[in-house]
């Protein structure tokens, strides 16, 4: 776990409200603890106690207790008059994954048409794959992260042009 996650850690504790975390993996231990809203500077109110091993993988990744929804609405964008476009994100920090298993076909490819549900990859985290399905119909436009991959909490994956 570096620095760069830890502060995401903690930005994602702060809009979700949550006073206290604590997540224990292997020689590795995170506690955050905030005191409440008072006048005191931001930095004085939260305490941090990270102890790590050299044992640790480099590619480890902390994933928070709660499974967090995507922040916002989907961003759009104007595309040289096709349109609205529509940008999946990711909900989790982890490793993308275009296909079911290697060898196989990919779930989508740029040109596809796809429906509200259907499943457009997988991330790995924590040695779970989770399916990551699309919020709207329509075609796909782009692609935007390579196989295998590593990711990070509201990466852009995809951009979809909706159905009209």
């Amino acid at each position: 776990m570096n620095l760069k996650e830890i502060k995401e850690l903690i930005e994602f504790l702060k809009e979700q409200e949550i006073a206290e975390f604590e997540l224990e993996r292997g020689d590795v231990k995170v506690r955050i603890k905030r005191a409440p809203n008072s006048s005191a500077p931001a930095q004085d109110t939260r305490t941090i106690a990270v102890q790590a091993a050299s044992s640790i993988p480099e590619n480890a990744v902390a994933q928070p207790i709660t499974s967090p929804a995507v922040p916002g609405t989907p961003k759009e964008s104007e595309a040289k008059g096709e349109g609205p476009l529509h940008t999946v994100r990711s909900p989790i920090v982890g490793t993308f994954y275009e296909s079911p298993s290697p060898g196989s076909p990919p779930f989508v490819k740029p040109g596809d048409a796809v429906e509200v549900g259907q499943v457009l990859c997988i991330v790995e985290a924590m040695k779970l794959m989770n399916e990551i399905e699309s919020d709207v119909a329509g075609e796909v436009v782009k692609k935007l992260v390579a196989n295998g991959q590593p990711i990070e909490y509201g990466q852009e994956l995809f951009v979809i042009r909706p159905k009209s």
